[in-house]
């Protein structure tokens, strides 16, 4: 990572931090709240229905803060680029953001890659379900938390880290640890 997209990242970090953090997302083995949002993929509208998407296996559902700013276009690019991997176990994975919401459909096509969809959760109400909102500039938007949901509906992962980094390769042992035990 260049000196730049360092300072970056730091810079969001820094204020990101200074919102109040959730960190008390739905734990392990609770029942994943159904939800369907207007969302978009490769940028064409859609909607996303988390109950449909189950029944072809897990989803990987990552909240993130909000479009285009350096730490949530760097998990996108991540996401983006496990997202075939993904598909090869039959996961499905979708971003939620509460924040840049108007801007859904450009992320999903420019930073997601066309690779995945990503959600518009305006008001954070579904970040609020999931338990990781968090309050920035007087806006409560979702917190950097990623989940990965069995079929059944049972929350296999739920990991809270405003650093992207990891969120990727925690979300794929949880889905291959899935896929191992029902294959």
């Amino acid at each position: 990572m260049n000196v730049f997209k360092r300072a970056t990242l730091a810079g969001t970090l820094a204020i990101l931090a200074g919102g109040a953090p959730a960190f008390a997302a739905l734990p392990v083995g609770d029942t994943a709240p159904d939800f369907t949002l207007d969302a978009a993929k490769a940028g064409k509208p859609m909607v996303f229905s988390l109950k449909q998407q189950l029944r072809k296996g897990p989803v990987v559902l990552y909240f993130f803060p909000a479009a285009f700013t350096s730490g949530c276009t760097i998990e996108a690019h991540k996401f983006a680029e496990a997202t075939d991997a993904f598909n090869k176990l039959h996961a499905t994975v979708i971003g939620v953001t509460a924040g840049n919401i108007d801007r859904v459909a450009e992320f999903s096509k420019v930073e997601c890659r066309d690779k995945f969809a990503v959600a518009a959760d305006p008001g954070a109400k579904i970040a609020g379900e999931y338990k990781n909102q968090m309050t920035y500039n007087g806006n409560t938007i979702s917190d950097r938390t990623s989940y990965v949901i069995a079929p059944d509906g049972k929350i296999l992962l739920s990991y809270s880290d405003r650093n992207p980094e990891a969120h990727i390769e925690k979300a794929m042992e949880a889905v291959k640890a899935w896929r191992a035990k029902h294959s």
